[in-house]
């Protein structure tokens, strides 16, 4: 079966509705009393949660969320990546309480020893030799597409279709009807139209990538080496070795987004598959939760950016490639107590076995009732997906989205003490989760998914 039948599906997805709304009186409250805030949330993605108004919370630990009305949650959506070191560590607390309070000082403009040390750590992780500090993934990448026009002379960017870079314009783009690249739908406000700025071409597609990157005027190719915001796609055999080899044939550069793919593990996929990038992007999880992020260019790419920089592009004013709180000491002292003390090896090897033991039992759920859905691993990370075989484009996977279904397993999971991702079916492990929260979704997918077939 692919997808449920549809009046059974409707049936409980209302009744999960209403017992959302019975049992989350004060979350409903904050949500109708918050008359001065746009949307009603502090950000307006914040309600994309299923059931029509998101829940509030009193505290989250480790791998746990406490909502408005005292339900304890496993949490496995953990801030969309945010909280990948899990929610408030030990290591974490104690940095920024000694950031703040003894030793003082949280922006200064100015350095100390805690970036050289997570930039060092960061080379010693992904490759990289030269580090830069931003506060989130999208301004990495901004900041990244303007060195990259810089050095190379090139106006584009090219990205695969459904691509996550978070907010960056040229980014927010698919495959239009004529081939060229066309606003997402839903993007909000586009500068420009997006064939000026980008050429898209989907994940997997070698030949489409080389047929595009022949033009001539693709700055760099901007590429997560495993999509994660449409469902996991994996790269096929041979693909992301063929990228770096089309980018080499053209003088195009190559930059990794390693913000979710940091899954794979310590030194993200761009370690664990061996590749080699002229530039790494970061955020999210870097800080644990903290706003962080990293871009870093290979040596090679350090020295043109530095060489352009000298002939009179401006890289310490008002060129657009900073911020004023970026790199600041807080944002450094949390990124050194996340990857000095809690996301390390040892941490990722535990997290990776509690994924492999999750997607384990969502596929024994799928194959016992005949679905034809998928799950897919990427180190500490999961997701199941409306599909079988699983997608290996970001067209099929979109294709394979189903909102009601999805709001239904998501709120049967939140009825049940289980948080996954609202955007889509993710689940990822964090230092702090254990065998227990993972049986615990376990039977609550089960279950969801008996009710649904029965």
């Amino acid at each position: 079966m692919d997808r449920p039948d549809r009046p059974q599906l409707s049936g409980l997805l209302e009744r999960e509705r209403a017992r959302y709304r019975a049992e989350h009186p004060r979350s409903l409250a904050l949500s109708q009393g918050a008359r001065n805030l746009l949307a009603g949330v502090p950000m307006t993605w914040m309600r994309k949660w299923a059931g029509g108004f998101p829940l509030g919370f009193t505290g989250a630990h480790g791998a746990s969320v406490t909502d408005l009305d005292g339900h304890d949650l496993v949490d496995f959506a953990l801030g969309d990546t945010g909280a990948m070191a899990g929610h408030s560590p030990a290591p974490l607390m104690a940095a920024l309480v000694e950031r703040v309070g003894r030793a003082g000082g949280v922006t200064t403009m100015l350095p100390n020893e805690d970036a050289q040390w997570v930039a060092a750590e960061l080379t010693r992780r992904f490759g990289p030799t030269r580090w830069s500090f931003t506060l989130s993934a999208t301004d990495a990448n901004r900041w990244m597409l303007r060195l990259a026009r810089m050095v190379t002379g090139r106006a584009k960017v090219l990205v695969f279709n459904y691509c996550y870079h978070g907010t960056v314009d040229e980014t927010i783009a698919v495959i239009g009807p004529d081939g060229r690249a066309a606003s997402r739908p839903g993007n909000v406000g586009p500068a420009v139209d997006p064939a000026a700025t980008t050429r898209v071409v989907e994940f997997n597609d070698l030949a489409a990538l080389e047929r595009e990157l022949a033009a001539g005027d693709v700055a760099c190719v901007l590429c997560e080496p495993a999509l994660t915001n449409i469902g996991i796609v994996l790269p096929e055999p041979g693909f992301l070795e063929g990228v770096r080899a089309a980018c080499d044939a053209t003088g195009t550069l190559l930059v990794i987004d390693e913000t979710h793919t940091f899954s794979a593990g310590p030194g993200g996929a761009t370690r664990r598959w061996g590749l080699v990038p002229d530039a790494v992007t970061i955020g999210k999880s870097l800080g644990g939760g903290v706003p962080s992020g990293a871009y870093g260019l290979s040596e090679e790419l350090a020295a043109r950016v530095l060489a352009q920089a000298v002939d009179g592009y401006d890289l310490e004013d008002v060129g657009g490639v900073g911020g004023t709180l970026a790199g600041n000491a807080l944002s450094l002292a949390a990124m050194r107590a996340v990857l000095g003390e809690v996301l390390t090896e040892e941490a990722f090897a535990t997290m990776e076995e509690l994924a492999t033991a999750f997607a384990a039992d969502v596929a024994a759920t799928i194959e016992r009732n005949a679905l034809a859905w998928s799950v897919v691993q990427l180190g500490a990370r999961c997701e199941y997906r409306f599909a079988y075989p699983a997608p290996s484009s970001g067209g099929a996977s979109a294709a394979a989205s189903d909102p009601a279904l999805e709001e239904y397993l998501h709120l049967y999971g939140v009825n049940r003490g289980v948080l996954i991702t609202p955007f889509h079916n993710m689940a990822l492990m964090c230092p702090a989760t254990t065998r227990d929260d993972v049986a615990r979704h376990s039977v609550v997918f089960a279950e969801a998914v008996g009710e649904l077939v029965a």
